[in-house]
């Protein structure tokens, strides 16, 4: 019986796909972590804040590798030619694949990603230059009708979340306010600081020192936050625009035809890792809820928002071509 039970074994492994073999002992080696930011942004610290727990789950290091610029293109070509077989992953913002795929007009090259999980959100805080009588959501809303064409906002870029935030937020009010492009957030505040740019959606802890000292004004945040750093700035839905909501996340791809039972893998771990406690808090005091989700969950969210993000490109006549 020996012999024929053997050869049926061999035939038997020979005729498994071999993505399910190599899956059976993932991961084999470290797991690269591609951040489409460069290092030190908030992007990059939830990601390395994630990473260094993360190993531990899965057995080997998780490497966090940064390919900042080109508006997120190299990182995804990074992963989206790799072997799909779990070792290389994006770790990509709502703006990488929602907003700029849309402009770009490249929503099919997201057929080349596999979700795995949504990893963290956080709202974006309104803030205004002290040069002007704005103190209110109200205020900044009866000033650019008062004066329409007057008053400008910022943004790190054309087409990004915080760019299309507030032409929502244009939309949703009636309001003429001029958009003013920059390369990066930080020449946007310092041009907040002097008056010359009025208004400005940024992440909160980035903007959180320049609060506390009383150079720039906080009048309203996107959507609801637990952060201490939160406590007595309204959403905007509360103070005037109902409605009025979003958020910046950040969500976990693989590449598209990585195995089912690798992208599961990937998913439990990284869950026990999101639903740490002490990670949890740490980073609830920046402003970043972590929030872990099935890959369906996450394919939905991108669903939902590309509908709501192309509507605004269209009504708002955004193109960045």
């Amino acid at each position: 019986m020996r012999n024929p039970l053997s050869r049926l074994f061999v035939s038997l492994l020979a005729a498994m796909p071999l993505a399910a073999l190599a899956a059976s002992d993932f991961p084999s080696r470290p797991v690269k972590l591609v951040v489409p930011f460069a290092a030190g942004g908030p992007a990059d610290l939830v990601a390395r804040q994630v990473a260094d727990r993360w190993s531990s789950k899965l057995g080997q290091p998780v490497l966090v590798e940064n390919q900042g610029g080109g508006m997120g293109v190299p990182a995804f070509n990074t992963v989206v030619r790799s072997a799909a077989d779990g070792h290389t992953l994006l770790f990509a913002a709502s703006g990488n694949v929602v907003a700029q795929p849309i402009l770009n007009e490249t929503e099919d090259d997201l057929k080349k990603l596999a979700p795995v999980s949504l990893v963290s959100t956080s709202p974006h805080v309104l803030v205004v230059t002290t040069k002007l009588p704005i103190e209110s959501v109200k205020d900044l809303i009866s000033y650019a009708k008062s004066n329409p064409g007057e008053l400008n906002f910022g943004s790190a870029g054309v087409g990004g979340v915080a760019h299309l935030g507030m032409e929502m937020l244009k939309s949703m009010t009636k309001t003429d306010i001029v958009h003013v492009p920059y390369r990066g957030t930080s020449q946007v505040t310092k041009d907040l600081i002097s008056g010359e740019v009025h208004a400005l959606f940024s992440s909160l802890p980035s903007l959180k020192p320049l609060m506390d000292t009383g150079k720039i004004r906080a009048i309203g945040l996107t959507a609801k936050s637990d952060s201490a750093d939160a406590k007595g700035i309204p959403t905007i839905d509360e103070a005037g625009v109902p409605g009025f909501e979003y958020t910046t996340w950040y969500g976990l791809y693989a590449p598209a035809g990585t195995p089912q039972d690798v992208i599961g893998q990937l998913n439990s771990t990284l869950r026990e890792v999101l639903t740490d406690k002490a990670l949890r808090d740490k980073l609830s005091s920046q402003g970043v809820s972590l929030e872990p989700s099935t890959p369906a969950e996450l394919k939905s969210l991108m669903d939902t928002e590309a509908a709501k993000w192309r509507q605004v490109i269209r009504e708002a006549h955004i193109s960045i071509k």
